[in-house]
Order: structure tokens, then C-alpha cells, then sequence
């Protein structure tokens, strides 16, 4: 069973199997540093279907199938699914995920999503609640314009600090006994708040949860960064990431060998025009599926943090003068692929 270690952190002391994972992605991700990375390639906006928010249903089962052919497993194998998007009562996730048929939980974590899937499907596994458990989150570029910004059509200027959400998705199913990667245990965030309002300045709303999570954990398990091949964020962006490397600087902690960005990663800022890169719950997603996990499944690398963050404010907050809160969510995922 799962170990408790300090308020939030826990280790499992039978560690959870990737069996597999996979990451759909969108044409202008795909023409970034990392498009050779991901499982499959949209094209068209609009996935063939009459909306975007329809398109974005279709990334999730999208990933979720390829994960599933990967793995050689049908549906019934899955034995729950926990899913999440950045759509208002995540409908991406329910509308896409509805045919599938299989035990559903919807989460909301903003960008944080895939690493609060992973901690909950992890769990799930681990106490034999299921037998296999996938974890999937997406976004779309077009449908978090429309809710959280202003119409497309409207041409509204993208400020310096702003970040581009990434039209992509991931999924990964966890199983008790196949995979060369696994889940060690996690570090469910506390939701931080500077004070910071502006909607167009997510990386700087969050670097702060990211901060607080990763001290917390290192400091609970008595690991320090040079541990870890790599502490992976999930889309501060360059702006954000510099502000963990400093807020964790002042607490004594130096993660700027081993930190890196999904947000700063997937898109290359001087070509794309994103400012200061991706963010979305499927940035993250897409490329821990995309880059990490198969590092780990070769054995490349053997040890990582990935630190999934979000911005958990809505547009009625915003419009009533709230601050942003910012939740960061911790998963340690290692590799078994040399193990004797």
C-alpha cells in the first residue's frame, strides 16, 4: 500500500507500471523542436469535426486508443479513467470519452491535470482498485481563446509575458505488473496565490506553486536535484522558469542543471511567435508522452520529477477582480529497463 511520508507526499512501496502512453498533437506543435516526438499529427484544427471544442473531444480518445493499440489491450481491459481538460465542467473529456464506456473521473486542475490523473490513477492501481488505469488531459488553442480570452476574430494584441495553449494531447495507462517505466510515488500540491491578476502572466501565477512542491519534496524523501536526470515542469514558460530557478535558489535548492520546461520546449519562440511558449493541459501531456516517458522506457535516463502546474482560476474570478491561484502537482516516475 501507498506510504505516508509528510502531509502530501507518498511513496508507493509497490511501484505502479507504465504499460504505455501516447501524445496527439496539432500541426504548429508539430513544426516545433519536438514534432518528430509525438504519436500523431492533426493537420486540420477542426479534427474533421464542426467545432473545436468537438475537435478537442476527439484529441482525448484520440490518445487514449493509441495507448491502448500500443499496449496490445482493448477498452474493457482499462479498468477506470481519470481525464481533464481546461473546457468549462470538462466536457472535452466526457464528450470525448463517453463512447469508451469505462469507469469515469473527471478532474479539474487547469494545466496541473495530468499530474493529479497520474497521482490518482497511480493510486488506483496500486490499491487494487483497478487492475489498469489510464490518465489523459487535453487542450486546444482555439476553444481556450474562446473561454478565457476574447474571440479569435477580434485580433486582440498578445502581450510579452503571454503564452501560447498548445492544441495537443496524452495519455498513459498505468498496470500493476508490465512496464519498464514507473510511478514511486508523488506530492499532491498546495494551492499558492501572489497576488497576480493577470491573465496574459500564467508562468509567473504558478512558478510559485512549482516552487513550494518541489522543496516540499525533496525536503520529505531527503533527495536532492542532482538525484533526478531531470525536474520537468509542466508550461511555465521561460518566464516562469526562471522564477522557480530563483525562487528555489533563495531556499537554498539549485535545480538549474535539471530543470526543464514543457511549455519552453514545444514551441521554438524565435520562429512560432508563442512569446513565452505552451501552456494547456495537453502541453505537458503531450510531451511528457512524447519525450520523457519513452527516455525512460529505453533507459536512457533513469529518474524524474514531473511537476505538472496550473492556473486555477475561471473567467467569472477574473472578471469579479480575483487573483490567480496556482496548484502544482509532483509525480516521481524511474526507470526499471537495466534493473537486475
Amino acid at each position: 500500500m501507498a506510504e505516508y511520508i509528510s502531509r502530501g507526499v507518498f511513496r508507493l512501496n509497490t511501484p505502479v507500471k507504465i504499460e504505455s502512453c501516447a501524445s496527439v498533437v496539432g500541426d504548429k506543435e508539430a513544426q516545433g523542436p519536438l514534432g518528430k516526438c509525438f504519436d500523431k499529427v492533426v493537420k486540420d484544427s477542426h479534427f474533421g469535426r464542426n467545432t473545436w471544442e468537438q475537435a478537442e473531444s476527439r484529441f482525448q480518445l484520440e490518445a487514449v486508443s493509441i495507448a491502448v493499440n500500443k499496449a496490445g489491450l482493448v477498452k474493457e481491459d482499462i479498468g477506470s479513467i481519470c481525464s481533464g481538460d481546461l473546457i468549462n465542467q470538462c466536457t472535452g473529456s466526457s464528450y470525448g470519452l463517453r463512447e469508451l464506456e469505462i469507469p469515469f473521473l473527471g478532474l479539474y486542475g487547469a494545466c496541473s491535470t495530468m499530474a493529479e490523473g497520474l497521482i490518482i490513477s497511480s493510486l488506483l492501481v496500486e490499491s487494487g482498485v483497478s487492475l489498469r488505469a489510464a490518465a489523459v488531459t487535453s487542450s486546444h488553442f482555439s476553444t481556450a481563446e474562446r473561454q478565457f480570452r476574447a474571440p479569435l476574430s477580434y485580433g486582440g494584441q498578445r502581450t510579452p509575458t503571454s503564452q501560447w495553449t498548445c492544441t495537443a494531447a496524452g495519455a498513459v495507462i498505468l498496470s500493476q505488473k508490465k512496464g519498464t517505466a514507473e510511478i514511486t510515488g508523488g506530492c499532491i500540491g498546495v494551492i499558492a496565490d501572489m497576488g497576480i491578476s493577470d491573465i496574459t502572466n500564467m508562468g509567473s501565477a504558478m512558478a510559485p506553486a512549482a516552487a513550494s512542491t518541489i522543496k516540499r519534496y525533496l525536503d520529505a524523501t531527503g533527495t536532492a536535484p542532482e538525484d533526478y536526470d531531470y525536474i520537468v515542469t509542466g508550461d511555465l514558460g521561460t518566464v516562469g522558469s526562471k522564477l522557480l530557478i530563483e525562487f528555489l535558489k533563495k531556499q537554498g535548492v539549485d535545480i538549474s542543471k535539471q530543470h526543464r520546461d514543457c511549455g519552453a520546449m514545444i514551441f521554438d519562440s524565435k520562429t512560432q511567435d508563442t512569446h513565452c511558449g505552451g501552456s494547456g493541459c495537453g502541453c505537458s501531456a503531450s510531451v511528457l508522452c512524447g519525450v520523457f516517458l519513452p527516455m525512460l522506457e529505453k533507459g536512457s535516463i533513469k529518474n524524474i520529477l514531473f511537476v505538472a502546474t496550473g492556473a486555477l482560476m475561471s473567467t467569472m474570478s477574473l472578471q469579479q477582480g480575483e487573483s490567480i491561484p496556482a496548484i502544482a502537482h509532483l509525480i516521481n516516475i524511474r526507470s526499471n529497463k537495466n534493473d537486475s
